[in-house]
């Protein structure tokens, strides 16, 4: 599905003292709308109840909370704002208009806004620059029976608000990355979104189901990651936190997982933790096949104030630990708060001493277990109009 409507860019203006302005507004306003409602998670009590969002994008900028911290990098002094107009793809000669143009042939800070509905089919994975926002808001937009996203040792980068779905394993061979410099690509597993050696990612409101391999993979000393108010469902392998066993870098891989909405169907990985931390928080488990929450390696997980519903037959334990025989009693494993019903259970492990370290930044309060299906109800992509609350 094509437009043949120019692409729309928009450079905001260089000048310090807009960029000030700029800041102290979104600030001004995030804090101005947290009060309002009640029935939102704070993420998106920041933005939601502003009637003007569509004018305000970039506020969004100031709602990330966890290890991503806020995100305004990706706002300010060079702004380029785009709109994605054709939902054509080329991976070699990217057209005016297109998301992949968008997404590695523009320099600097960059929005990426969308004018209508599409469906994109991409033929090589996009490879997304830093700074870039991909915003998803007043359009439905689905990445869908094609290749999807690599984010590829790249840091600010934002995904809120798309549909991720059928995405394939694609061939292996040249596309376009950042810079529109060519990069040869190897194989590559299928994944809806891969995060690979990158920092300060924040992938939000996306609704993510049935693709080749995982849907969400951080890997590769890929560190400083939110995952937040995202919808899994309908897949085997949800999210893997770690490259594999042998890649120590990951070490110092740090994720916030929370106000995220997995099922039905999901198999495993909710996520799966190699070496790193996890602290998981605030998530709706609508059962599991095999487990919610694994890792090998001897990772850190804090699983704090989730409703865990085990399905009504099969495997009730929340835990799973990979290793033989008396694996993972000394790995930090704990449960703060969290609710189970039908008979889940969480086998904790260690002798604490894994609840977060986050910055003035990326702190939040906790909610409590019996907020969650309030705080998850419009987890996965909004339906916004632009005239109107999200």
């Amino acid at each position: 599905m094509t437009s043949g409507g120019p692409p729309m860019i928009i450079i905001i203006s260089k000048h310090l003292g807009l960029s000030l302005l700029l800041f102290l507004f979104l600030a001004n306003a995030t804090a101005a709308v947290r009060a309002k409602s009640p029935g939102m998670n704070i993420i998106d009590q920041c933005w939601r109840t502003n009637q003007n969002w569509a004018r305000n994008r970039q506020q969004l900028a100031t709602c990330s909370i966890g290890f991503a911290g806020k995100m305004t990098n990706n706002v300010g002094r060079g702004l380029t704002v785009y709109t994605v107009t054709d939902a054509s793809d080329d991976p070699m000669k990217p057209r005016q208009g297109t998301l992949r143009y968008g997404a590695t042939m523009l320099k600097g800070k960059v929005w990426i806004k969308f004018q209508k509905d599409m469906q994109i089919k991409l033929e090589k994975p996009l490879l997304i620059s830093s700074f870039t926002a991909i915003d998803g808001r007043g359009a439905n937009v689905h990445i869908a029976h094609g290749t999807c996203f690599l984010l590829h040792e790249v840091t600010n980068v934002i995904i809120h608000g798309l549909h991720f779905h059928h995405c394939h394993k694609p061939n292996p061979g040249p596309v376009i990355g950042p810079g529109g410099k060519i990069v040869q690509l190897g194989r590559q597993d299928g994944d809806a979104i891969a995060i690979v050696g990158s920092t300060k990612i924040w992938i939000d409101h996306n609704t993510l189901y049935e693709c080749h391999d995982g849907l969400l993979d951080v890997t590769r000393g890929s560190t400083d990651v939110t995952i937040s108010n995202n919808w899994f469902n309908n897949h085997d392998k949800v999210m893997l936190l770690g490259h594999d066993d042998g890649f120590v870098m990951d070490k110092r891989m740090r994720v916030t997982v929370i106000f995220n909405r997995f099922g039905p169907n999901c198999h495993q990985r909710m996520p799966r933790v190699r070496h790193g931390y996890a602290h998981v928080t605030n998530n709706l488990y609508q059962g599991w096949g095999m487990y919610a929450i694994g890792g090998s390696m001897n990772p850190s997980i804090r699983s704090e104030a989730n409703l865990f519903i085990a399905p009504k037959s099969s495997n009730k334990a929340v835990t799973w630990r990979e290793g033989g025989k008396g694996s993972g009693k000394s790995w930090n494993w704990q449960s703060v708060n969290d609710h189970f019903v039908n008979g889940a259970y969480f086998k904790q492990t260690g002798s604490g001493g894994v609840a977060p370290r986050y910055n003035r930044y990326q702190r939040f309060k906790i909610a409590s277990a019996g907020a969650v299906r309030t705080l998850t109800r419009s987890s996965g992509a909004l339906r916004c109009f632009t005239r109107y609350r999200c």
